[in-house]
């Protein structure tokens, strides 16, 4: 991935800057976006610190017209090669209770901002490239808390993936993949019901939540070349929770 760009929504913390630093080592310019500035620019002087280069943009990803400046200002950079969805919020909220303006806050960052980020970055791609979709296994499975919105946002993902991937496989030549964490350590996490967190991990043969790396070393796959016979594929990392 030497010299060329990838950008990562949600890249301030958690999953998606784990995943800037291992696009980083692999020469990639990588491009941040997130909604705080402040988080965003500690985030980048920390890839910096490490030797990569970028770039970062203050941006909402639920609206078309600022995924449309990402694209714009990425594609000054340089060629862009690949775009991992990070970008995501989560409620925790019963079925009976959850108000609407929940639930469309739900979806308008978790689906429609993720199409929107892909609509956007495909058009720069033009060279061809790799989209990264970051889904859940709560796409997959139930885990027995209420989150209704965040488990109809991640199922969505993975039909959005594979739509995309067969409208732009050759003519575009962009693939395009979904990953499926399971626990992972971050800030979300803390959003959780007391003990939540425990019973989860009853059901994982590893017996653990998993570290940020481990699903970074699986982005990296997919957003290169490693992957290039790849496309339309759904990869679970969940410790072998959806298998009990």
């Amino acid at each position: 991935m030497d010299h060329s760009v990838a950008v990562i929504s949600g890249g301030s913390s958690g999953l998606g800057l784990a995943s800037a630093h291992a696009l980083a080592r692999l020469g990639a310019h990588v491009f941040l976006v997130a909604r705080n500035g402040d988080r965003l620019e500690a985030a980048a002087r920390s890839v910096k610190e490490q030797g990569g280069a970028v770039s970062w943009l203050s941006a909402d990803t639920s609206s078309p017209d600022a995924c449309r400046e990402v694209a714009d200002r990425a594609s000054e950079i340089g060629t862009v090669k690949a775009l991992v969805n990070s970008a995501g919020i989560g409620t925790a909220v019963p079925a009976t209770r959850e108000t609407p303006e929940e639930f469309r806050g739900v979806i308008e960052i978790n689906l429609n901002g993720t199409y929107w980020m892909c609509q956007s970055i495909a058009r720069v791609m033009t060279d061809g490239g790799s989209i990264v979709n970051v889904s859940s296994v709560l796409g997959l499975v139930s885990v027995g808390l209420p989150q209704a919105a965040y488990a109809a946002t991640k199922s969505a993902l993975l039909g959005l993936t594979r739509d995309l991937a067969v409208q732009w496989a050759t003519r575009r030549r962009i693939r395009v993949n979904a990953i499926c964490p399971g626990y992972f350590e971050s800030p979300m996490l803390d959003d959780l019901q007391e003990g939540a967190l425990g019973r989860i991990l009853d059901r994982v043969p590893l017996g653990r939540t998993g570290r940020a790396e481990e699903i970074a070393n699986a982005v990296a796959f997919l957003a290169s070349d490693a992957s290039s016979y790849m496309t339309g594929a759904t990869l679970v990392i969940d410790g072998g929770l959806t298998v009990r």
